[in-house]
């Protein structure tokens, strides 16, 4: 993430916090800190791996919760839930995009569309103010759907050999 970006989100927060009296604590710093320093989606245990293992700076899990909380409020990080699992993403520099997810195996990929960026600046709507957006569809990834024409092709093979074998004992 540049440097940058960093330094503008730490402002925010600071004059967030500055305005409405909280505590400018060193774990509000860090934890926003390894969010900008993860490319992509990270999920609650993975951004206190990070912080504990790579950055040598624990948290509690309610920590980590609240102060997620917190930065989603200042518009700093997205949560995201994709089938049935809760994922997060820093999102200062990057409110509009789009996500493939594969139903099967639960991969998510995200992807830049023109179109689609072009529609929602279009769009218009009334008595509210657009941000960003977020797309999310659904399918299944080419992984998945080789896996499952391999899966099907076994189970013709299987069904043919099974019918032929039948065959031979008539005789």
């Amino acid at each position: 993430m540049k440097e940058s970006v960093k330094a503008s989100v730490m402002q925010i927060l600071t004059n967030y916090l500055q305005l409405s009296n909280h505590r400018k604590t060193p774990e509000r710093y860090a934890i926003l800190d390894a969010v900008y320093s993860i490319n992509g989606h990270f999920t609650l245990e993975e951004l206190g791996h990070k912080l504990k293992n790579e950055l040598h700076f624990p948290v509690s899990r309610a920590t980590l919760y609240n102060t997620l909380k917190l930065f989603m409020e200042l518009r700093l990080v997205i949560r995201h839930r994709f089938q049935g699992e809760t994922k997060y993403e820093a999102c200062y520099d990057n409110n509009s995009h789009s996500h493939q997810i594969c139903t099967v195996c639960g991969k998510v990929a995200e992807f830049k569309s023109q179109e689609i960026t072009e529609a929602f600046l279009n769009m218009h709507l009334k008595r509210f103010r657009k941000d960003g957006f977020s797309l999310y569809v659904y399918g299944i990834c080419s992984a998945c759907q080789a896996k499952i024409t391999r899966q099907k092709a076994n189970k013709l093979k299987q069904k043919i050999l099974k019918d032929k074998n039948n065959e031979s004992r008539k005789d």
